[in-house]
């Protein structure tokens, strides 16, 4: 698909996404992408809205995560409750064992403690890699990007082009507040990972992410000893 086609394919998309409640664009997203749309969940507090609301849409879109194999054990925790309360299933997705194998011998088993590159190295097979996995044979994937979790979120849209992975990406909670988030999920009985209560706003592998302060930017938790910062993975650019 040419340049221009992808662009006038995301503005008819966003011109309907605007008009319709959250709930209401994951129904639609499921409508127009059938089979070929996904959730990758990271199982943070957004993607836990995101996982009820397929729920209760019935509709078939299916729901992944990454395990990278470095994951707090409140997260696993959360998995396995998760699936209980919904009778869901999560497909649970794992890097290649012989690309960590090779890059943890070859470096050090906290290499991304040493370096930005070597941070982004370990983020990309144990992250990146997998999610390209699931996303070969897709055409969109829901994801649970705010435009205020991080300055570089401001500019994006509800539909985006993943130019990484030549997809559409698709952010139903794109324009909500953290108390919005908070709202629903006390107001539905969401499941959420406990570190959350404990200062944690958002929460990866357990080597990266740290509680934060009141006064710090939600996203000072992940690679906070990085100079220059650099907030992101690589999973979305």
């Amino acid at each position: 698909m040419q340049n221009k086609d992808i662009q006038n394919n995301l503005n008819d998309l966003n011109e309907l996404f605007n008009k319709l409640t959250s709930l209401e664009i994951i129904q639609k997203s499921n409508e127009l992408f059938e089979t070929d749309v996904v959730f990758l969940t990271s199982m943070g507090l957004e993607d836990m809205v995101i996982l009820d609301m397929i729920v209760k849409s019935k509709s078939d879109i299916k729901i992944f995560t990454i395990d990278t194999g470095r994951l707090y054990n409140e997260t696993y925790s959360l998995i396995s409750k998760t699936e209980q309360k919904y009778n869901t299933k999560i497909n649970i997705v794992f890097p290649n064992n012989s690309e960590v194998e090779e890059m943890v011998n070859n470096n050090s088993i906290n290499l991304f403690y040493e370096s930005i590159n070597k941070r982004k190295l370990c983020c990309e097979i144990r992250k990146i890699k997998p999610l390209k996995r699931v996303l070969s044979d897709s055409k969109a994937w829901i994801c649970g990007l705010r435009k205020t979790q991080s300055i570089t979120r401001h500019d994006l849209k509800i539909a985006e082009h993943d130019v990484l992975n030549n997809l559409i990406k698709i952010n139903p909670l794109l324009d909500w507040t953290e108390e919005m988030v908070w709202n629903y999920i006390k107001e539905n009985n969401v499941p959420y990972n406990i570190l959350h209560d404990k200062g944690f706003p958002s929460i990866g592998c357990a080597p990266c992410t740290r509680a934060i302060k009141k006064d710090e930017d939600i996203r000072a938790g992940r690679w906070w000893w990085e100079s220059p910062e650099n907030k992101e993975c690589g999973l979305h650019k």
